[in-house]
């Protein structure tokens, strides 16, 4: 299916406030390329571009109408504004529609697998664009994957995907398109459990030189406080024998 587009051609060297006042206006700078004709340079309608892309997908047949003839395309490239996320500036492709492209098109998981909604595992999405080659009217919008059937650690790939005729694959077969794994556990230690392993740790130490000094010292002043001690006690003795004298 072609969707229709009527586009002005501009000047070949388009100045930078030429462009501003270009999307300003909402019209889209392009340039369309390929074939055996000279590129040209467009300006397309914003408004009625982004609802022919949502139309069609990424791989839509525009047919483009200038002053200067028809440009059957696809496109190529889009850029877009770092910030505003705005569409800019587009690059199209002139197309065949007897010859074969090559092209991506996008895979799009389908269900809830059973390895997941069972046995709580997570799906993890390997190859989200399939590389194919056949004629523009027969490329896909887009390829739809059921993942329902699929248990844990199990695996659908490219030779297991079902396409439409005339397409040719060109990624390997073996390539893991989903696949079901166990999901991540991570175990976050309390504060608790943190204190009591600290504490398990410092009670397996050996003592150290320094710990065991102390208490040699410790225990020799208490010796000779007691040694101390005991003059003072025989002193009073002989105070008190010298009284009764």
């Amino acid at each position: 299916m072609e969707i229709k587009l009527d586009v002005a051609v501009r000047a070949e060297k388009g100045a930078k406030k030429e462009l501003s006042t270009m999307r300003a206006g909402a019209q889209i700078p392009a340039v369309v390329y390929g074939g055996e004709k000279p590129s040209i340079k467009i300006a397309l309608p914003e408004k009625e571009f982004l609802g022919a892309r949502k139309k069609g997908g990424v791989n839509a047949i525009l047919c483009l109408k200038h002053p200067g003839g028809t440009e059957t395309v696809m496109i190529k490239e889009l850029q877009r504004h770092p910030v505003t996320d705005r569409l800019i500036h587009a690059d199209f492709q002139r197309i065949s529609l007897t010859r074969k492209i090559d092209a991506k098109v996008p895979i799009i998981v389908i269900g809830e697998a059973t390895g997941v909604k069972d046995f709580g595992g997570m799906l993890a999405h390997d190859l989200r664009e399939l590389r194919i080659k056949a004629l523009p009217t027969a490329i896909p919008q887009k390829i739809e994957v059921d993942v329902s059937s699929l248990g844990l650690h199990e695996a659908l790939r490219v030779k297991d995907l079902k396409l439409p005729a005339g397409v040719e694959v060109l990624d390997a077969g073996d390539h893991v398109v989903v696949h079901v794994t166990l999901a991540k556990v991570e175990v976050v230690e309390t504060p608790a459990a943190v204190v009591a392993a600290e504490g398990a740790a410092a009670a397996a130490e050996p003592e150290s030189a320094n710990t065991k000094g102390k208490k040699d010292e410790e225990g020799k002043l208490v010796k000779e406080t007691a040694k101390a001690a005991a003059p003072a006690a025989g002193e009073k003795k002989e105070s008190a024998k010298k009284e009764g004298k």
